[in-house]
C-alpha cells in the first residue's frame, strides 16, 4: 500500500506510532479504511503477535497522545495487548478515549476477556469452531445405542457445547451425538 502525500504529512515523515523514518508503509486499522503511516517493525509486531517486543512500544508513551484517532486506537490496542508486561495498563489509565474511539479500539477483539470463554480443540489441540468437519480417530460406542462411529468418520457441520470445551455434537450415520474432542481431529 502506498502512502499518500496526505499522510505523510500529516506523519512529518514519520511512523505515528515509534517514530521511524525509515520503512514506512500505510496500515489500515480495522475494521475501517482509516490508514496511519507505520514503519516495517511495528507493522510486523502488530500482525505477528510472536514477534512483539514490548520494550519497542515504549514509545506509546508519546504516540498515544496523538489528536488522530486511528493513531489512539492503534495505541490502545497495543497497550491492551501488552499490558501484562505492567507498565503499559500504566499507560492505559491515563489514556482518554471518547466513546466512538474506544467502540472502534474494541472492534477486533483486543482486551476481550477469554479467561472464561470455553476453547474447543481437537486431539492436536487445534482450535475447533461450530460449522467445522471432523473426522473420528478411533472407534467409538454411542451410550444408549449398539452402534459404533467408526474410526475414520467424518462429522461435518459440528455444533459446540458452550458449557464444556470437551464435547461437540454431530450426526454420525443420521444420528446426531456428542463426541468427546479428544478423539477428533479437524478436517478441511
Amino acid at each position: 500500500m502506498s502512502l499518500s502525500k496526505e499522510l505523510l504529512v500529516r506523519s512529518e515523515n514519520k511512523c505515528e506510532l515509534c517514530g521511524a523514518t525509515e520503512n514506512l508503509n500505510a496500515f489500515e486499522v480495522a475494521p475501517t479504511t482509516e490508514n496511519i503511516v507505520a514503519c516495517a517493525t511495528c507493522i510486523d509486531q502488530i500482525e505477528n503477535e510472536e514477534n512483539v517486543d514490548a520494550n519497542h512500544w515504549r514509545c506509546l508513551n508519546d504516540s498515544m497522545w496523538s489528536q488522530v484517532p486511528a493513531v489512539q486506537v492503534m495505541a490502545w490496542r497495543m497497550l491492551t495487548r501488552l499490558r501484562s508486561e505492567g507498565w503499559p495498563q500504566d499507560l492505559l489509565d491515563m489514556l482518554y478515549l471518547d466513546d466512538e474511539t474506544l467502540t472502534w479500539a474494541k472492534a477486533t477483539g483486543v482486551g476481550e476477556d477469554t479467561s472464561n470463554k470455553v476453547v474447543h480443540r481437537d486431539s492436536n489441540g487445534v482450535i475447533l469452531e461450530a460449522g467445522d468437519s471432523v473426522v473420528l480417530i478411533k472407534d467409538l460406542p454411542v451410550k444408549g445405542s449398539s452402534m459404533i462411529a467408526k474410526r475414520g468418520t467424518a462429522v461435518r457441520r459440528i455444533s459446540l457445547d458452550h458449557e464444556n470445551e470437551e464435547y461437540i455434537e454431530g450426526k454420525v450415520d443420521g444420528q446426531q451425538i456428542v463426541i468427546i474432542t479428544k478423539f477428533v481431529k479437524k478436517i478441511g
